[in-house]
């Protein structure tokens, strides 16, 4: 059973086995999250993401830490919210089931996500913040996972979520 921890602060100074990027498809970079871990990480991570041939949306790739505390950076895309009708739910869902199927192949004990997709990409936070506890709760193992929050508002919306989620129906 996963162990799931709730922060406000930044994810590019954290020491856990592997940090989760909200990454665009090219993997080289970006605005928000993408371009912090970018520049914390230093010029070697995007040097190993040219040779990774990108990244579909929904899909996940791993690559080092390079400069981070974090051992690993798993690369995910997450989908540009356009109304909910185009896949929307389901490509974010496969984020996370994606990447925690990578930090299992590659043994990984603790992972980071930040809020995938909420950003400049739209997604409607709530609904992020249920599909993203639905599929942790489902598919993590023993791993510690860690919803690294920008801010207090969204910190607080995946504790009031993973509260209600925790309650027996």
């Amino acid at each position: 059973m996963s162990r799931l921890e709730v922060i406000e602060g930044d994810i590019t100074g954290l020491d856990v086995d592997a940090i989760v990027n909200a990454a665009n498809e090219t993997l080289l970079g970006g605005g928000g999250v993408d371009g912090a871990i970018h520049r914390a990480a230093g010029p070697q991570l995007k040097e190993e993401c040219r040779t990774l041939g990108g990244c579909p949306t929904g899909d996940a790739k791993i690559t080092r830490g390079y400069r981070l505390k974090a051992r690993h950076v798993i690369h995910t895309v997450g989908p540009v919210w356009n109304g909910g009708t185009r896949g929307e739910p389901e490509l974010l869902a496969s984020c996370y089931r994606n990447s925690l199927a990578l930090a299992r192949q590659h043994g990984l004990k603790s992972i980071a996500f930040p809020a995938i997709s909420t950003g400049v990409y739209r997604f409607p936070k709530e609904q992020a913040t249920e599909i993203a506890v639905r599929e942790v709760r489902a598919h993590a193992g023993d791993e510690q996972v860690i919803f690294c929050c920008f801010d207090k508002a969204t910190a607080d919306l995946y504790r009031a979520v993973i509260a209600r989620s925790a309650r027996p129906s």
